[in-house]
């Protein structure tokens, strides 16, 4: 695998994604006193290579982990890391009940079975933990329920629920002083319990939250920064999307034919016709 790092600012380091086991970015934010972790990796050899990086470079290693949700890919790492950890009620909720997973296959089966995680999950924590395996899910320290504040000295980070269609417990983490929003997954569908699936009434007012924020630059946690411009450009045919599915329901055929319009294509490319079936599926 090939670890890239990229620093955003001169506080603001990360470690951009990778999708062969479902690493999701990892960023570490330092002030003049202390050191946050957002996100604690997918399992502890990932958190481990950032860690490594950052005593490379002479950072500060961390004094605090910040949990975007509760998926296995942003938690399973927290073993490789003494420090508290910050989460939002729900996450803590979860992680709670999942402390005594051990990550046997027979483990795995049943929490795909129960909707709490899916087949695709199961399949990129066996190729990231290999067998035998042995998972420790960490419990949070400090639980927050709207949102808190964390001054990390000259450098203050506000960590906000924001739920979405991906998990109730999603939040973003604003770097204020920097102007940098990580926005972890909250824009992504559901992917577990049931199809993948949005609200776009949800994903509409997540949206125009999200720009409320007016931040320089904006990182989803499995996607590569971008600015402002560049974010919005992307989502245009998303937001579209959403809007024309707000007005005409799960009516494929109709939906279709306003996107494809919107955009002048006379085809749609795979990834957006993808979101369409969520979207519609979400209106069902």
């Amino acid at each position: 695998m090939e670890h890239k790092f990229q620093e955003l600012s001169p506080h603001i380091l990360i470690m951009h994604a990778e999708h062969d086991t479902d690493r999701p970015i990892l960023a570490a934010i330092t002030g003049s006193r202390r050191t946050l972790l957002m996100d604690a990796g997918n399992s502890p050899a990932h958190a481990e290579l950032f860690r490594e990086e950052l005593a490379r470079r002479g950072w500060r290693q961390p004094d605090l982990l910040a949990l975007t949700h509760w998926h296995w890919d942003h938690t399973f790492g927290m073993t490789a890391g003494n420090v508290p950890v910050i989460a939002h009620e729900e996450t803590a909720r979860v992680l709670n009940r999942l402390a005594g997973l051990s990550g046997s296959d027979e483990e795995l089966e049943r929490l795909v079975q129960e909707g709490t995680i899916s087949e695709g999950s199961a399949e990129h924590i066996r190729l990231e933990y290999g067998s035998p395996r042995v998972i420790t899910v960490c419990t949070p320290d400090l639980i927050f329920n709207g949102s808190i504040t964390v001054d990390l000295g000259g450098v203050t980070c506000e960590l906000n629920h924001v739920g979405g269609d991906h998990s109730d417990d999603c939040c973003v983490l604003h770097v204020i002083e920097d102007k940098v929003l990580f926005l972890g997954d909250a824009l992504g569908p559901s992917v577990y319990g049931g199809p993948r699936r949005y609200s776009s009434t949800g994903f509409l007012k997540l949206l125009e939250r999200i720009y409320g924020y007016k931040a320089a630059l904006l990182v989803e946690s499995h996607g590569v920064p971008m600015t402002e411009e560049e974010f919005r450009a992307d989502l245009v045919p998303w937001e579209r999307l959403a809007r024309i599915v707000d007005v005409f329901g799960d009516n494929r055929e109709r939906v279709l034919l306003e996107l494809k319009a919107y955009l002048q294509l006379e085809e749609l490319p795979p990834g957006l016709l993808r979101s369409v079936e969520y979207f519609l599926e979400g209106a069902r």
